[in-house]
């Protein structure tokens, strides 16, 4: 490999990895077991995984019919709602917490709707939680599973067609088992991404511990306090995307 090459290289990869070297060096792993144990801790990783498994589901409720839509039937004006599917992956989060709460907001489009018929408030909940995951989530599993469906051999679902089979059985029998490694990296992907989601949450739920403090949010407001949880809990969303990152090692990066 040539010199002018493998240095800017080597910087690179020292600039992805010293962090996380930090981090792991600055861990204090004598007290991690009491760290990981305490009320603040616990509460913040029981309300992460509880919200980013509920935003993962409704992911999964709405975004494999919109891929499905995007990959089947061809429609006027499919790149732009393709392009507006994927605008959350390129929004700031913090904006995307303003647009929720213009949205779903008392006095928004709405959320004043909800409040005044169905007595449902949103912001500043554990449900504005799992809503706030969701929206910025979402984009990774209709990508992902859209581009299964795409890979995926139309022609056995012509042949159940031509058995007799319905365009729902075809759809739960045929086409959902033909995309499922594509659905399952999906969801993944959408979970670690709504495990990990702040600026959105901040702005549309709230920091509240125990109701919409989540474990990215317990990170932010234990640095003013107490150092050691904060890169206690870091870690601890460190080790799940390192986790991910393997699981999915042979669907996503290439490589011997």
């Amino acid at each position: 490999m040539p010199l002018a090459l493998f240095v800017p290289a080597g910087l690179g990869l020292a600039f992805l990895v010293l962090p996380l070297l930090g981090l792991l060096a600055h861990t204090p792993w004598a007290e991690l077991p009491q760290r990981l144990a305490a009320p603040g801790v616990l509460a913040a990783l029981r309300l992460s995984l509880l919200t980013a498994t509920l935003a993962t589901l409704l992911c999964l409720a709405l975004g494999v019919p919109l891929a499905w839509l995007l990959a089947r039937v061809p429609f006027p004006g499919r790149r732009l709602v393709r392009a507006l599917v994927t605008v959350p992956l390129v929004l700031p989060p913090v904006v995307g917490g303003v647009a929720l709460l213009l949205v779903f907001g008392r006095r928004g489009l709405l959320g004043g709707w909800l409040d005044a018929t169905l007595g449902v408030t949103l912001p500043f909940t554990t449900a504005g939680v799992v809503l706030a995951e969701a929206f910025v989530a979402m984009p990774f599993l209709v990508i992902a599973v859209e581009g299964a469906l795409r890979g995926a051999d139309a022609r056995y679902e012509e042949a159940a067609a031509t058995l007799g089979a319905g365009r729902w059985t075809t759809f739960t029998h045929v086409t959902l088992p033909l995309v499922a490694p594509g659905v399952a990296a999906g969801a993944v992907l959408c979970w670690a991404r709504a495990l990990g989601e702040f600026g959105a949450t901040i702005t549309f739920a709230g920091n509240y511990p125990g109701r919409t403090q989540t474990m990215p949010l317990a990170v932010y407001l234990a640095l003013e306090t107490d150092v050691e949880a904060a890169i206690v809990l870091s870690l601890v969303l460190l080790t799940v995307s390192v986790a991910i990152l393997a699981g999915l090692r042979d669907r996503w990066i290439a490589g011997p």
